[in-house]
């Protein structure tokens, strides 16, 4: 992992004033430039990862993807992501927890029924561990991400670039209403998600995530309606945040 560069409040706020005079392909392409070997994205293959995806392609094409397999993925997911890889090109880097799932279920059990300390492991074992272990194999200290504002109001005062330990995150489509991301994606012709049409209107492991009831939000459906944020994008302050 790198320890210089874009470490400092100055260093993020270069990047947030830069931003908002830019469009999404123009933020990517500065990024790239700017920055170049240290950057990567991260993909879920959730609902609006196509978005991302394709921009990344075609706007800085040398950007290694990671995908964090967690093993507890929808197997439409996982369907989904091999069109994805397959139509657009992306170069993928798969990255999985160390425990395979029979093997933690094995030895701890179903975390995820397990509250918030059993939640806290799973994000260790599942998700922190291995993107941790992503940006050091890839010598990266940049994370670029498709997070929005409008995910959800745990987002809403995010800025386009925060520092979280010692990875820099960056988020060129922070400020993209729904409609926008709607509008890429028939612009152009990018698939879609298979779960959308059932409901879904944010996706994650399979036994944290649900369709949307009618009235609910989308917050309702992750965990049980008990918290939005899946251990990756916490605060910066969150005293669990490893990376």
């Amino acid at each position: 992992m790198m320890t210089e560069g874009i470490q400092t409040a100055t260093d993020v706020e270069k990047v947030n004033a830069s931003f908002e005079r830019m469009t999404a392909p123009e933020r990517i392409s500065w990024l790239h430039k700017e920055f170049g070997s240290r950057l990567v994205l991260s993909s879920s293959f959730g609902l609006q990862a196509a978005v991302m995806l394709d921009l990344v392609r075609k706007h800085a094409p040398e950007m290694p993807v990671i995908w964090l397999d967690t093993g507890y993925l929808f197997a439409e997911t996982y369907q989904y992501a091999e069109q994805l890889i397959e139509t657009l090109g992306v170069d993928i880097k798969v990255y999985q927890p160390k425990l395979s799932a029979a093997r933690q279920e094995a030895l701890h059990g179903k975390l995820w029924e397990q509250g918030e300390e059993g939640n806290a492991r799973y994000s260790l074992i599942n998700k922190i561990e291995p993107m941790n272990r992503a940006l050091q194999e890839l010598g990266a200290d940049i994370w670029v991400s498709g997070l929005r504002r409008s995910h959800s109001s745990t987002r809403a005062e995010r800025q386009f670039a925060e520092q979280q330990k010692r990875t820099l995150k960056v988020y060129p489509i922070l400020d993209w209403a729904d409609a926008q991301v709607s509008a890429y994606f028939y612009d152009n012709n990018l698939p879609k998600h298979p779960l959308e049409a059932e409901g879904y209107q944010t996706m994650g492991d399979w036994h944290s995530t649900s369709p949307v009831v009618a009235g609910e939000s989308a917050e309702s459906s992750r965990f049980g309606g008990e918290k939005y944020e899946c251990g990756l994008h916490l605060s910066s302050d969150a005293g669990d945040y490893q990376i």
